[in-house]
């Protein structure tokens, strides 16, 4: 699997033989520099680049290209040689851009010398630099590993070389130009297409627009990529036939007739390979120089629920990718200050005078400026996803809005079932009032775990107060669930076995939405494990065996969730074993768990129940910053989704479904 790299992030390399992947859309010069232990350049005999492309164990291009293919064999690099950079850089006086933030943001890729891809990296937030380190694969306890750097230089190749300890930096950079600029004049340019290879570009290019996030900012790069998003997560169609594709008036020849001379169309005539349809277009262009003004819905999907989905999964990749960055750029500012600061110290010459005092001074104003670069950075991007959240949250449909939605106002009950729920919001300490809705695909894959412990929240001195949190914030999901499926598609079932919850369920039972009260004491309990276990053993046999159609009419073919209070109180050994049943097994075939427990209320049963909590996602009634995505690495702050306080949303929305419920409409 492909590791897609943030600034500064690093990835160990299987083999030492690699192959390095550049792609920038336009000309740039591509060179390697090796370095030692110190993190310095010996000399110009340490450089690979268009006038000297070879050294041991590197080659690179010989002239400015669009794609790149640097060959790198880590074991036969000099003696002495602990790191290897990617440098790119625009070529200088070929009448080219002059700056990265004029171009596309460049990709670079590492890959084994069977092409599979080990780890990739965009580089991104680049503007006025014309130089910019790419990449380092680097030795530490003979491990050698790839970190995406992306430092960038305004004054060129002459000022990162420099920067690296080339004391002929201003004059190898001239070389390398004058190299590039001589192999540019000897190229030739390509002829321009003729009308009938026009044509044929065109229809084969036809229907045929890669999905992805659209951004709606110009973002130097494929930051609204994802990314999960992101662990990037999926847009996907939820298995929908696939939609053809009109192509516009004008746009492309009609279809060839056999022996009319035309291009043959070797695609099959019933296999349609469009992708789905791109967002409708911007209904308020910004002004030229300003960024693109926020639109809901503005991402790829068949429909507004699926685009609206993509563009909150894009808005998580965005703030994570921007959060990576900038905290990348600082821990690199921090190591830059630090070595920079040791070798002030390991130098006599900074014992006399004040020349120590006023190289540490220049240190730390560099590492000023580097965190405040950051921030702006990181600021402008904060601010434009803090204004695409303002125009999207109206937007979103019942099952991703907040309780706090004025959507919910006009609830209906939906006769299909939504491709997501949303459980609550994500923040990360950068902004915290920016809030990125957590949804998850429909139906579950796994239960729920609302962690009534007081883990993350001892701020809360009465554990009595978070229990009741805990309860309220899974009466909210049951409702939202509840209010996300269609009449009788989804039933609910809770075991209550000591009735410490009756008033919390009290909004379930008077709405009329469950078909039996809550189960108590240890009775009841085994009687609605027995029910179910049942229920997953016989659809797993008529599956497994190809008998669906031989399920009893009887049966309920609708999702279940079972919803347990005060575990493990009333559960004996048996009860216990059908649970943890019930949230391996139960999940495929509809029946979903969700847990309110605290974890150490369950302690005297030592390691057997881990199993059980590892299948369930873990929520917390209160904000926590417990969830970690193995994307970037973030500890993101989970804050359930409620009710506002002295709200009736919640009583509102059960009403319309134990209505519909009864008889059968919305």
């Amino acid at each position: 699997m492909t590791a897609e790299l943030v600034r500064g992030q690093n990835h160990p390399v299987p083999s030492t033989r690699l192959e390095i992947r550049v792609s920038a859309g336009k000309p740039i010069v591509a060179g390697a520099t090796l370095c030692d232990d110190h993190r310095k350049v010996r000399g110009t005999s340490w450089v690979a680049h268009p006038g000297a492309p070879t050294l041991p164990g590197l080659e690179v291009s010989r002239q400015a290209a669009a794609d790149h293919r640097l060959a790198v064999d880590l074991g036969a690099l000099p003696d002495g040689a602990h790191q290897v950079n990617v440098l790119l850089a625009l070529p200088v006086g070929v009448g080219g851009p002059v700056a990265f933030g004029a171009v596309a943001a460049p990709f670079v890729a590492v890959t084994g010398l069977d092409g599979t891809e080990i780890a990739s990296y965009t580089i991104t937030d680049l503007s006025a630099e014309s130089a910019v380190v790419a990449l380092e694969l680097y030795r530490k306890q003979d491990i050698w590993k790839v970190r995406a750097v992306g430092q960038g230089y305004a004054g060129g190749l002459a000022d990162m070389l420099a920067d690296q300890g080339l004391p002929e930096a201003q004059e190898l950079a001239t070389a390398i130009n004058d190299a590039v600029a001589r192999g540019l004049a000897r190229s030739v340019a390509a002829p321009p297409p003729r009308p009938a290879d026009e044509t044929r570009v065109r229809a084969a290019a036809q229907g045929h627009t890669s999905p992805g996030r659209q951004p709606s900012a110009p973002a130097p790069g494929p930051d609204a990529a994802p990314q999960p998003v992101t662990p990037t997560p999926a847009s996907g169609d939820g298995g929908r036939p696939p939609h053809p594709v009109a192509p516009a008036s004008g746009d492309a020849a009609p279809p060839a007739q056999p022996g009319d001379g035309g291009p043959v169309n070797y695609t099959h005539p019933r296999r349609q390979t469009s992708a789905p349809p791109p967002p409708p277009p911007t209904a308020q262009p910004a002004a030229p120089g300003q960024p693109a003004r926020p639109v809901a819905g503005d991402a790829t999907g068949w429909s507004m629920e699926e685009r609206l989905y993509n563009q909150v999964w894009g808005m998580f990749e965005d703030l994570a990718r921007s959060a990576a960055a900038y905290r990348s750029a600082v821990d690199f500012a921090d190591s830059r200050m630090e070595r920079e600061l040791d070798e002030v110290l390991s130098d006599p010459r900074s014992r006399i005078g004040n020349t120590g005092d006023v190289a540490r001074e220049a240190a730390r104003a560099r590492h000023g400026d580097l965190v405040d670069q950051a921030r702006a950075a990181l600021d402008r991007d904060l601010a434009q996803l803090a204004a695409e959240a303002e125009v999207v949250e109206p937007a979103l449909p019942p099952a991703f809005a907040d309780w706090s939605s004025p959507i919910w106002q006009g609830y209906r009950v939906p006769m299909e079932i939504p491709m997501a729920l949303r459980l609550g919001g994500l923040h990360l300490p950068e902004r915290p009032d920016l809030r990125i809705p957590m949804l998850v695909r429909l139906p579950l894959e796994r239960g729920l775990w609302i962690d009534s412990g007081r883990s993350g929240a001892d701020s809360l001195a009465d554990a009595d107060q978070l229990r009741r949190l805990a309860l309220d914030s899974a009466v909210a999901h049951a409702a939202r669930l509840l209010a996300s499926y269609p009449p009788g598609a989804f039933t609910v079932h809770v075991i209550d076995a000591a009735g410490s919850g009756t008033s919390a369920f009290a909004p379930l039972v008077n709405a009329g939405v469950l078909d039996e009260p809550p189960a108590t004491g240890a009775a009841g309990a085994a009687a609605v494990l027995t029910r179910l276990t049942q229920r997953v053993d016989l659809v797993q046999m008529a599956v497994r065996g190809g008998m669906a159609d031989a399920l009893p009419q009887d049966l309920d073919t609708g999702e279940h969730l079972l919803i347990v209070n005060d575990f493990p109180h009333g559960f004996d050994d048996r009860a216990v074993t059908r649970l943890r049943y019930l949230a391996d097994e139960g999940p495929a075939v509809g029946v979903h768990l969700m847990m309110v427990a605290d974890r150490e209320d369950a302690a005297e049963y030592g390691p057997l129940l881990d199993p059980l909590w590892r299948a369930l996602l873990r929520l917390t009634p209160v904000p926590e910053d417990h969830l970690a995505d193995p994307w970037v690495g973030h500890a993101w702050t989970f804050e359930p989704s409620l009710a506002p306080p002295g709200s009736q949303v919640l009583s509102h929305v059960l009403d319309r479904v134990g209505v519909a419920r009864r008889t059968g409409s919305r």
